[in-house]
C-alpha cells in the first residue's frame, strides 16, 4: 500500500487517497484502483505496464496520449458528451509526462476511473453485440482523422497471416516437441486455406484497401456499458496502431459471436451465432460506413473467417513447438483450442453468402 501510495504521488490528481487495491481480471499489466476521500474528487486506475511484452514503452504511450487526446476533443465539441465517462483520460505526471518510471524500471500510468461501468466477458443477446459494434465502430471513426504521423507498432508483425503461417511451416519441420505427426489434419485444414487467407494482408500490401488506426483486440469486454448497457467507451487501448480495419472488425465477430468457448473440448457447441452477427455488423456499420472504401466494405465478411484462422494457426504452432507462449491448463490445451478455432471457421464457412448478404444489406 505504502508503495503504491508513493507511486500515485508521482502524478497530478485532486483528492486524498483512501485505498489502492487490486481491480480486474487482466492479465498482462498490474491494475489498481485508487479510491480518494473527498466525494467531490474522482478515483483512478493506476497500471504498472508490463514491459516485457511491451518493449517500447514510450511509443505505446505516445500512441495512446494522442488517440485518447484526439477523442476528447471530440467529444468536448459533440453536445451532451461526457469527456470523462465516453473516453480514457490519462493523467499527467508531476514532470508533465504521461508515464512515470520507477527507480525499478517499473513503468506507470494513471487514468480517470469511470464509474459506474459494466463489462461483459460473454454477448448473450443482440443488443450487447450491437452496441459492442457500435461502440468498436465509434472508436474507428472518431480516430479516422488523427493527425500527425503514423503511430508506433507496438508488436510488430501481429496479425500477419504471412509471417504466421511460416512459423507454422518451420515449426512443424522442427518438431521440437515431437508433435507434428499429432498435427496433420489440422495442418492441411491450414494449408487448404492459406491463399484465402492472405487475400486482406495482400490488398493491403498492394495500396488497395488503406492502413488504419486500429485497436487489435476487440474482446467485448473491452467495451465498458453503461447501467443501462448502452455502450460508454473502449478500453486497453496498448495495442492501438495501424493496421486494416479487417482486423478489429475479425476479432470482434470471433469473440463475440461463438456459442461455445473459445477452447471448447465438445466441438458440437462451436459454432457462429449469424444473429449475432447481423447485430454486431449493424452496430458497426452505422458508424463506420460513410469512412470505409467500397473495397474495405466488400471484405468485411471475410475478416469474419480470419480472425479464428489465424488465432488457431497462432495456438497450432504454439503447440508444436511445445506450449512456450500462451498458458495451458493441461498437455494438449493449445490444440483442442486450435480444434475449436477451425470448428468456428467451418461454421462461418457454412454461413458465408449469409455474412456477405448481411453486410451489403446493412451497407
Amino acid at each position: 500500500m505504502n508503495e503504491l501510495q508513493i507511486v500515485t504521488g508521482n502524478f497530478v490528481f485532486r483528492g486524498t487517497i483512501l485505498s489502492v487495491y487490486p481491480y480486474g481480471s487482466g492479465h498482462i499489466n498490474d491494475t489498481y484502483k485508487v479510491e480518494t476521500v473527498e466525494p467531490e474528487c474522482k478515483n483512478y486506475i493506476l497500471q504498472r505496464i508490463n514491459h516485457k511484452i511491451f518493449k517500447n514503452v514510450p511509443g505505446l504511450m505516445d500512441n495512446i496520449d494522442r488517440v485518447t487526446r484526439h477523442i476528447r476533443m471530440k467529444l468536448e465539441n459533440t453536445p451532451g458528451s461526457d469527456p470523462d465517462r465516453q473516453g480514457l483520460t490519462l493523467i499527467p505526471t508531476q514532470e508533465g509526462k504521461v508515464f512515470y518510471q520507477d527507480q525499478d524500471g517499473n513503468f506507470w500510468r494513471m487514468y480517470i476511473f469511470i464509474e459506474d461501468n459494466r463489462s461483459y466477458d460473454i454477448v448473450d443477446t443482440p443488443e450487447k453485440a450491437f452496441e459492442g459494434g457500435r461502440m468498436f465502430g465509434k472508436f474507428q471513426s472518431m480516430i479516422a482523422d488523427l493527425p500527425g504521423g503514423p503511430l508506433h507498432e507496438t508488436i510488430p508483425n501481429f496479425h500477419n497471416i504471412d509471417m504466421r503461417l511460416e512459423t507454422l511451416r518451420q515449426t512443424i519441420e522442427r518438431d521440437p516437441a515431437g508433435r507434428a505427426a499429432l498435427v496433420s489434419a489440422e495442418a492441411a485444414f491450414v494449408w487448404d486455406r492459406a491463399q484465402e487467407m492472405g487475400t486482406i494482408l495482400h490488398l493491403g500490401q498492394q495500396g488497395l484497401i488503406p492502413q488504419r488506426i486500429t485497436h487489435n483486440d476487440t474482446k467485448f469486454n473491452n467495451v465498458l456499458l453503461d447501467q443501462n448497457d448502452q455502450g460508454l467507451c473502449v478500453i486497453d487501448l496498448d495495442t492501438v496502431m495501424p493496421g486494416y480495419v479487417h482486423y478489429d472488425f475479425g476479432d470482434s465477430i470471433r469473440t463475440s459471436t461463438n456459442t461455445g468457448a473459445e477452447d471448447d473440448a465438445d466441438l458440437s457447441r462451436v459454432e457462429m451465432d449469424i444473429n449475432l452477427f447481423e447485430a454486431y455488423t449493424k452496430g458497426f456499420l452505422q458508424e463506420t460506413r460513410s469512412t470505409l472504401t467500397p473495397l474495405e466494405l466488400e471484405y468485411l465478411p471475410l475478416a469474419g473467417k480470419l480472425f479464428p484462422y489465424i488465432i488457431g494457426v497462432r495456438f497450432l504452432t504454439d503447440y508444436v513447438d511445445g506450449d512456450n507462449y500462451f498458458k495451458i491448463k493441461h498437455e494438449h490445451h493449445n490444440l483442442q483450442r486450435a480444434r475449436a478455432q477451425f470448428k468456428l471457421l467451418e461454421s462461418m464457412e457454412g454461413q458465408f453468402e449469409a455474412m456477405k448478404e448481411i453486410v451489403r444489406r446493412e451497407v
